[in-house]
């Protein structure tokens, strides 16, 4: 016999990984824009490259993908049936161009930072002088083991 609630929280996860626009349900979600805004703000500086601005698209389009990440449990730039990265700027009206930085484990804003600051790929997003707004958020989902999975969208403007 099937258990009823595993059967729907599997129907849930199968119906919310073929969506390309909506936020997928989850327990645990935070935006850090402003947590992070700092960090990215002082390397810019650093470069003489001008500050970013939180962005109230970029912020709702990092929560939405850290969303699809914990869902599925795994980290991806695209998830789900034709979640194409520039389809999904687009839709959530992200000024492009834009950029996506991704992690997953990190405890803190600090850490998250520290993981694409090591990266050459997801330094040169945040030092490319095209953004202007920044969003950052993370979820956490029991599909992902509670682990929280992290996204950083920059915009453009």
């Amino acid at each position: 016999m099937i258990d009823r609630r595993a059967f729907l929280l599997g129907s849930a996860a199968l119906v919310a990984g073929c969506s390309t626009t909506d936020v997928l349900p989850t327990s645990s979600g935070s935006d850090y824009t402003d947590a992070t805004l700092p960090l990215v703000n002082r390397l810019r500086a650093e470069r003489g490259l001008p500050a970013l601005a939180a962005d109230p698209a970029a912020r709702r389009a990092a929560l939405d993908h850290a969303g699809r990440m914990a869902s599925a449990g795994k980290m991806a730039h695209n998830i789900g049936f034709a979640a194409d990265f520039g389809k999904r700027m687009k839709g959530m009206a992200v000024a492009l161009p834009a950029a996506e930085n991704i992690a997953v484990g990190q405890d803190s804003a600090a850490e998250a930072f520290d993981a694409w600051y090591r990266s050459p790929k997801h330094l040169a997003n945040m030092l490319d002088p095209r953004f202007s707004g920044l969003g950052v958020a993370t979820v956490s989902s029991p599909a992902s083991g509670g682990r929280p999975y992290w996204a950083m969208v920059l915009s453009g403007g």
